[in-house]
């Protein structure tokens, strides 16, 4: 995170957010400043590392470290997510549906998928509802994303032994659809118009007319063709979750924080 955008957010949260405002204790002391806070949490995010790695250093304990990622993601959420965790408006679903008949596939708005993140400061009473049979319990994030990795949908954290299907069925990634309240979409293929979008998947999705898959074993240059561009064109959630965890250590390695 460049210096600018990070002054930018300890300013909007120290002026605007309780927890980050700087206090005195009962003798007169100055507590923490939003400084300290802030660093620590970027810390935490970036370097994934455990809340009490550095406790003596910055003088922040390991509670008071949760206290802070926490509301610093609350703080983050308030302030920006009108402008960044915001689904798309009719300006920014043209735009995809234009770069999506450029790149060969109209009525595509983007890919979707699912990351799993390993849990390893686990509760030890949680441990097979967030486990795959593998032993080591994660924690499932499923994304969409478009061509210039923006998450414009994320729904994350739901228990039980989960894979791309059954997070599928729980996420509200349709709900829109469900209530009669899908944008208006018009688009033609091989000379017969469609008017619902969608999105590219890989072979466990279900075979639904918003996913789009490959051709696992494609037979003509046609199917060949196809495939290899739906592949390429798919790669931008992957590339999405590539960048989010490059970033972010704290969704890179087995979370230390969480437990």
């Amino acid at each position: 995170m460049n210096k600018t955008l990070f002054m930018h957010i300890v300013d909007r949260l120290s002026n605007e957010f309780h927890f980050f405002r700087q206090k005195k204790n009962a003798l007169g002391r100055a507590s923490l400043s939003p400084l300290q806070k802030c660093t620590e949490v970027i810390r935490v995010m970036a370097y994934g590392s455990a809340a009490d790695t550095v406790d003596e250093y910055l003088r922040l304990g390991e509670t008071t470290t949760r206290s802070c990622l926490e509301n610093f993601v609350e703080g983050i959420i308030y302030f920006f997510g009108y402008e960044y965790l915001r689904r798309p408006a009719p300006v920014d679903l043209q735009r995809l549906l234009d770069i999506g008949e450029q790149r060969g596939f109209p009525g595509m708005i983007g890919s979707i998928d699912c990351m799993h993140w390993e849990w390893k400061n686990y509760p030890t009473a949680w441990k097979w509802q967030y486990s795959r049979g593998s032993g080591k319990p994660t924690i499932v994030l499923e994304t969409v994303a478009s061509y210039d990795l923006w998450i414009w949908h994320a729904f994350f954290g739901p228990p039980g032994t989960l894979n791309d299907i059954n997070v599928l069925d729980r996420s509200p990634v349709f709900d829109d659809i469900i209530n009669g309240q899908a944008p208006q979409v018009t688009y033609s293929v091989n000379g017969r118009e469609y008017h619902l979008a969608y999105y590219l998947t890989d072979d466990i999705y279900p075979k639904w007319a918003t996913f789009i898959q490959s051709i696992p074993i494609p037979q003509g240059p046609k199917a060949v063709l196809f495939a290899q561009r739906q592949e390429a064109v798919r790669k931008d959630v992957e590339r999405a979750f590539g960048v989010l965890q490059a970033r972010f250590a704290i969704v890179k390695n087995p979370s230390l924080f969480l437990g």
